[in-house]
């Protein structure tokens, strides 16, 4: 019987896997047709046959189980599987996500993420010493539960106010939350409240930038405040949920967070070192185009935007770890973790220092590739003028009078034929006279570097 089964399961999957690729296959070949095609509303048409396959898409993967997606997601191209994620419900996402692989996983918290929550409120309690996820739309919803975090993504004003007005507690709008002061970013209010504003790094298809928290302790619980959603918040919420006693209150969770958003700025990193590398093996080739120059200014532009970003973080994230260490906040294990993770900043100043030195020695090479091509042009325009400079003498005492009394009694065109050829054995012979006494001074200097070399 379970042999039966198995061939069975077998077939629905790969029933299910070729309707999701029918699908991504009818959305990429009616965009390219469209994308032909001059039409007035040529945007509008696109979008239109765009959604209908996206809601066909939805619709599909709506009737199939966390498992089933999973490993429709596991079978296609990278490509596509963003696609299809896109699609995939918010609640049942991060149960998708738990049964991917480590390295698909990650992929795909690091791609934009699945539709935008529908609930604004998340509440997260301890449950066998594991995160247990709620949602919440009133005020009944947190009186059935004791929660231990509290999750606000993209909350309206009124929505701030109803929950802060539950826990005696004023929920402020990330955005408003952006002092670069540390009296304005770190403090404890008169409730005994702990405040803290960071901000996470968000690196997103090669473009990053920070996206400030807000984040309040009190009584206990941990309520954190966003205007989107991040890879760091949600991995933090796939690690407590499957590994028993991740995390035991509010302040465990604040730490992950940040050890968290340290491990993904380190991630970041990497990505910056590859494509370092990558600019690095183009930039010391031989020959770089003015084009590929080009190009390179922007790419290396860009990795600097982001070392920027990362080390302007990582270096917030030190700051609120300090606050929480001076002000006796947390446990001797918890203290212990909060300085485990400011040594993993620390290792991350001294990379994000190189990017810099490197950033800079790639982009001055880069220029000097542009100064270089400049100046064989100039070089190159040098030369012909050299050239053409005794032939425009030679010319100009041919267009004088004075040359055709010299040549009284000489047929035109002989006189003026001598006169040509005499101007282009002119020009040879000065080219090849330049030519030679330029490659006697590279014998030369070719001569005196290999006497260097000997010596």
């Amino acid at each position: 019987m379970a042999h039966e089964m198995r061939p069975r399961a077998q077939n629905l999957f790969e029933q299910h896997l070729s309707e999701v690729q029918l699908l991504l296959a009818r959305q990429r070949r009616v965009e390219a047709v469209v994308a032909k095609q001059e039409m007035p509303r040529h945007e509008v048409v696109e979008h239109l046959v765009h959604r209908q396959h996206l809601v066909e898409l939805h619709n599909l993967l709506r009737r199939l189980s966390a498992g089933e997606i999973a490993r429709v997601l596991e079978a296609l191209p990278e490509e596509d599987r963003e696609v299809a994620w896109q699609e995939v419900e918010e609640d049942r996402a991060e149960l998708v996500l738990e049964l991917l692989s480590d390295e698909i996983r990650s992929e795909l918290l690091a791609a934009r993420p699945p539709s935008a929550p529908k609930h604004m409120v998340t509440a997260f309690e301890l449950r066998d010493g594991r995160l247990s996820q709620t949602r919440v739309e009133s005020r009944e919803d947190l009186a059935r539960i004791a929660p231990i975090w509290i999750d606000l993504v993209a909350p309206t004003a009124s929505v701030r106010a109803w929950v802060g007005e539950y826990f005696q507690l004023y929920l402020p709008d990330p955005e408003d939350a952006s002092d670069i002061e540390e009296s304005a970013r770190f403090y404890i209010d008169d409730n005994g409240a702990v405040h803290l504003s960071s901000d996470f790094l968000l690196d997103r298809q090669g473009k990053s930038r920070n996206v400030p928290v807000v984040f309040i302790l009190h009584r206990n619980i941990l309520f954190s405040i966003r205007n989107e959603e991040l890879p760091v918040f949600r991995l933090q919420r796939l690690r407590a949920r499957t590994q028993p006693g991740y995390v035991t209150d509010g302040k465990d969770v604040l730490l992950d967070l940040y050890g968290a958003d340290v491990e993904y700025s380190a991630d970041t990193l990497e990505d910056i070192y590859a494509e370092l590398e990558r600019i690095g093996r183009q930039v010391l080739s031989p020959q770089v185009t003015d084009d590929e120059a080009a190009e390179i200014l922007s790419e290396i532009a860009k990795g600097e935007d982001s070392n920027g970003r990362i080390r302007k973080n990582v270096l917030d994230t030190r700051r609120a770890l300090s606050f929480l260490m001076r002000g006796r906040l947390l446990s001797s294990e918890q203290y212990d973790e909060a300085r485990q993770i400011l040594r993993d900043i620390d290792s991350l100043d001294g990379h994000t220092s190189f990017l810099f030195n490197k950033i800079n020695f790639l982009m001055d090479a880069a220029v000097g590739f542009i100064n270089i091509n400049q100046n064989k042009r100039v070089s190159k325009l040098t030369a012909i003028t050299v050239v053409f400079v005794p032939i425009n003498i030679i010319a100009g005492i041919g267009g004088m009078s004075e040359y055709s009394m010299m040549t009284e009694g000489i047929p035109w065109p002989i006189s003026y034929g001598a006169f040509v050829v005499a101007m282009v054995l002119l020009g040879f012979g000065t080219y090849h006279a330049m030519r030679y006494f330029e490659r006697r001074e590279r014998i030369k200097r070719l001569a005196a570097r290999q006497r260097k070399k000997e010596a």
